[in-house]
């Protein structure tokens, strides 16, 4: 990796964009070719992009089976990768490959198929993760469905496209009060 590629990669640069492309699986990826946008993507001297967001929304995935692998296939620095939007796919989880690009800093996952408001837990590993979306998927029919999310994932600022305020963390420092017991407490409670 060159000095001038490195410098080179940045968020201000087109996304790498695979959205409305009936995409079923990951490694269609390395065959498809990429939406192209007003401004040309610029790759390396390798032919990699030097961007880092990656589009796949309006697909049809239902896995992120090899998503690392593809991902160092088409992006020069997968380690700078810093938005992913997977919205509008068929994913029942969150991929656990996804908390490891520890630079996102940008999540789209709305309009999936994401059962577990657990699955959530997943993210708090990701540092620098401060805008998520996931309404349009059936965790935000549970009760307390934002409060959860920001009690889980306290640094990011956005939140299903909107604004997360101070009430809105004061609300789920409540929330979190009233509904998530320490493990102790649990524990005695269900011996009896």
């Amino acid at each position: 990796m060159s000095k001038e590629d490195y410098m080179n990669t940045s968020v201000q640069e087109p996304p790498l964009d695979y959205s409305f492309r009936s995409i079923h699986v990951i490694q269609d990826l390395t065959s498809e070719e990429p939406r192209t946008g007003l401004r040309p993507l610029r790759h390396s001297k390798s032919g990699k992009s030097l961007t880092q967001s990656l589009w796949l929304n309006n697909n049809v995935l239902n896995d992120l089976k090899d998503f690392s692998h593809v991902v160092s296939l088409l992006l020069e620095h997968p380690e700078n990768l810093a938005w992913i939007d997977l919205s509008f796919n068929d994913l029942s989880s969150i991929d656990p490959v996804l908390t490891t690009f520890f630079n996102l800093s940008v999540l789209y996952l709305h309009g999936n198929s994401i059962q577990r408001l657990g699955e959530v837990n997943k993210l708090a590993v990701l540092p620098r993760l401060r805008s998520l979306t996931l309404h349009g998927n059936p965790i935000e029919e549970e009760k307390g469905y934002r409060q959860y999310v920001l009690c889980t994932l306290p640094r990011i600022t956005t939140f299903d496209f909107s604004g997360v305020t101070k009430a809105d963390r004061t609300t789920a420092e409540v929330w979190k009060r009233m509904n998530i017991k320490p493990k102790k407490f649990r524990i005695k409670q269900n011996a009896l």
